[in-house]
């Protein structure tokens, strides 16, 4: 379906990227690259979709949507950004997107985007209620970006969320920020941590129990479920839960009502779930520890929080953030210098951001310096024992990330450095495999030949001015 598409955009070159796409898919596009001019074209035309970057040369596209609205209530916007944080993907949320995409985007998921927004034009919304303050989340790294979408994806429901990842990677703060930042966010939000209660006093907590329901029951006890009415009910680890606890959260999941311990009536709850758990429960479910159809119940909308090995780009503003909150907490101020950086985005950090947050602590605390340098790193934290290690396309994005923070290589030297380091192992394997016919590696390579020997000679000059 061919439609007619203003595309806000200041990067002249993303702009022209999107309209040839969008043209090969027989849209219509107009152009501008501020708020001015769009207001001009909404008042001048009807469009049937709007792409609008965030910060423009004039204004912000999300600060000036009002003005959009007015002009065309109807009409679906497709927000596109460099600014990739949590707030801005919330942002995003409360202006009734249709779409949030961080930049760098997938052109191609762009592009069906726009026909989704064609096809199922988006209504009149409603006005957006102030979000929470301080989001709790660091990091703009691409496999945040998920994580940011799929939260604001849930703001106005209230499906049950299944936070997943390993422990200390926030997966407390993922719930924390459905609540604060969604339309329960003037109820309580109350955590229960599943592995953290004796077996025989599960149920007691999740549901309460009746006077003289047991011994020691001296009082009626309220449980977590009727603490959290009208709010968010989070349930950590999951996967810890007692088989028979498992059958009672079922069953109040799938009536909304709960029956205290020793008690004969059943009680109306009005609660948001969201679960999370360091384990996998596909294979437990399989093997009978954890109950399939409380899984599935559970797993309706799902989150996986990526450990820190796989966004060590985020870990130079995590550390300056934990700098600040030693401060806040009395430590001394300190700064941190790129060789800390590199020392600290070399590590394993199987503790994830916990351990991260606790490492920067401790090295506020032990630091005589201003700044906290690589030396006073090693010296408090101990080289780092391991590589990085991770397979896949996040492997090897780990590998890059870990290269430029160690080689910290000049401005405007970034770009060409790294496409060396990876370009000599591509040739390398290329002629090793054939034999060192340079046709048959560029074939391989799926390269033309002569761009293959100016490489390879570019690489050898390269290594030649290094000795």
């Amino acid at each position: 379906m061919s439609a007619r598409v203003l595309l806000v955009e200041d990067d002249r070159s993303i702009a022209t990227v999107i309209t040839e796409a969008l043209r090969e898919e027989g849209h219509d596009v107009t152009t501008c690259t501020e708020v001015v001019r769009r207001d001009a074209l909404l008042d001048e035309g009807r469009y049937d979709v709007m792409l609008t970057d965030v910060v423009l040369a004039d204004g912000d596209g999300l600060a000036s949507m009002a003005a959009v609205r007015h002009r065309a209530p109807h009409m679906p916007v497709i927000v596109l950004s460099a600014q990739n944080t949590l707030d801005t993907a919330v942002r995003a949320s409360e202006s009734e997107a249709f779409e949030y995409f961080p930049k760098p985007f997938d052109l191609d998921e762009l592009v069906r985007a726009v026909g989704q927004a064609v096809a199922q034009p988006g209504s009149q919304p409603a006005e957006p209620d102030t979000p929470a303050q301080g989001l709790p989340f660091i990091g703009g790294s691409p496999a945040m970006q998920g994580v940011y979408r799929m939260i604001t994806r849930v703001l106005r429901n209230d499906l049950t969320v299944l936070v997943t990842g390993e422990s200390g990677t926030g997966k407390e703060l993922v719930a924390e920020a459905i609540h604060s930042l969604g339309h329960r966010r003037t109820g309580p939000f109350v955590a229960v941590n599943a592995a953290a209660i004796p077996r025989d006093l599960v149920e007691s907590e999740l549901f309460g129990h009746e006077k003289g329901a047991f011994t020691g029951a001296i009082a009626q006890a309220i449980g977590k479920f009727e603490q959290a009415q009208g709010g968010t009910l989070f349930l950590d680890e999951i996967g810890d839960m007692p088989a028979e606890a498992q059958t009672r959260l079922l069953r109040a999941l799938q009536s909304g009502r709960i029956r205290r311990v020793g008690g004969r009536q059943e009680i109306a709850v009005d609660v948001r779930i969201v679960a999370a758990t360091n384990r996998a429960l596909e294979p437990m479910t399989a093997a009978g520890s954890f109950r399939e159809d409380l899984f599935y119940r559970l797993n309706v909308v799902p989150i996986h929080l990526p450990p820190l090995r796989e966004r060590r780009e985020d870990i130079a503003a995590l550390a300056r953030h934990f700098l600040g909150q030693a401060e806040a907490e009395g430590l001394p101020r300190r700064g941190i210098d790129a060789g800390a950086i590199a020392a600290l985005s070399a590590r394993a950090w199987r503790g994830n951001v916990r351990e991260l947050r606790n490492a920067v602590f401790r090295l506020a605390l032990l630091t005589r310096e201003n700044a906290i340098d690589r030396l006073m790193v090693e010296e408090a934290l101990g080289r780092a024992s391991e590589p990085p290690t991770a397979s896949g396309p996040a492997g090897l994005a780990a590998a890059l990330h870990a290269w430029i923070a160690a080689e910290a290589p000049a401005d405007g030297t970034i770009y060409h450095r790294a496409l060396a380091e990876l370009e000599r192992p591509l040739f390398d394997h290329a002629l090793q495999r054939t034999g060192g016919n340079q046709i048959a590696a560029a074939r391989l390579l799926g390269i033309n030949r002569n761009t293959l020997r100016k490489h390879l000679a570019d690489l050898a000059a390269g290594e030649l001015r290094r000795d």
